[in-house]
């Protein structure tokens, strides 16, 4: 049975997700001997470039690039998946595994269907993996009911006004070579894929632009942004940035 618990568990829809809009929080958080890891419900098998074989290879170099503990794809079918009890199962099974304080879930709207209804998926997954009714088994062991502290939701294609900020400038070159790991989504001028609206080379400008926008909140170079469901409890407010 394993028993490996991690701090942070990020969820994404889509390989490389996670990497896009929240690794510079994941690599700040694991230089601070947070443990981290990542979910990705299905297998991107749906996008035009590259393929599942691909994206599995992928996911494995961004794993080792970030330092993560762990990374478990779930198979769910890309653009088709629903909320319903299947899918919630899935997810509280991975809840109730890695028992995280912190859940970081999909926008909670996005150009991408798939990205805002993944979103509503794991939060709400995360308030049912606290349901001690509701059962759950791990290699044959019945789970504990588990609640993460928070389910914080990162921001992805559209521009949605951040609830807070996380200081990533020092992370921003990592961030970046992890996102480069996804090498048939991104720009390569020798492929002979279609083209889509993330592999021109303006594509990583808007990255850092995203990162630039956030960093003005904080008077930092770069920042990536996330919203909340409710407020967040604070101890000591002489202390927020």
């Amino acid at each position: 049975m394993n028993n490996i618990t991690v701090d942070i568990l990020a969820f994404g829809v889509h390989p490389d997700d996670v990497e896009l809009s929240a690794s510079g929080t994941l690599l700040k958080h694991i230089s601070q001997g947070k443990t981290v890891g990542i979910i990705d419900l299905t297998e991107g098998e749906l996008g035009t470039r590259g393929t599942a074989e691909t994206r599995y290879a992928e996911a494995e170099k961004a794993k080792e690039i970030l330092g993560i503990s762990i990374r478990e794809n779930l198979h769910m079918a890309d653009g088709f998946f629903t909320i319903d009890q299947p899918h919630f199962l899935k997810v509280i099974e991975k809840i109730r595994q890695y028992r995280p304080k912190v859940v970081l879930a999909n926008a909670v709207n996005d150009r991408h269907p798939d990205h805002g209804r993944a979103g509503k998926l794991v939060a709400e997954a995360s308030f049912l993996a606290g349901l001690r009714k509701i059962e759950t088994y791990l290699d044959g062991h019945k789970q504990e009911a588990f609640r993460p502290k928070a389910v914080y939701h990162y921001i992805q294609d559209y521009s949605i006004q951040p609830d807070f900020v996380v200081d990533v400038t020092p992370f921003v070159d990592k961030k970046i070579e992890s996102i480069k790991a996804y090498a048939t989504q991104f720009y390569n001028p020798e492929s002979e894929e279609p083209t889509t609206p993330i592999s021109g080379a303006e594509f990583f400008n808007y990255i850092k632009g995203r990162m630039l926008q956030n960093g003005r909140y904080l008077g930092v170079d770069y920042a990536e942004g996330f919203t909340v469901a409710r407020p967040i409890g604070v101890e000591d407010i002489t202390e927020l940035l």
